[in-house]
């Protein structure tokens, strides 16, 4: 459920606040492998769960686009 409550609160958002999200989650992503890289990550879920948050942002900005053309 905690994922259905993410997806609206998303879908709630406009693109320009999408692209921000999606922003913010790259650069998470690449904190995480870089202390991943240097074994401080203790949680590495963390990084698969932020790619699937980014291909979702990715996909809700691409069901927008299509709706506005």
């Amino acid at each position: 459920m905690k994922i259905n409550a993410y997806l609206e609160d998303l879908k709630a958002k406009s693109v320009a606040e999408l692209n921000n999200e999606l922003v913010a989650a790259k650069k998470e992503l690449f904190n995480l492998r870089f202390q991943n890289a240097t074994n401080q990550l203790e949680n590495t879920s963390r990084i698969k769960e932020v790619r699937k948050n980014i291909a979702r942002i990715q996909t809700i900005m691409s069901e927008k686009a299509k709706i506005a053309d």
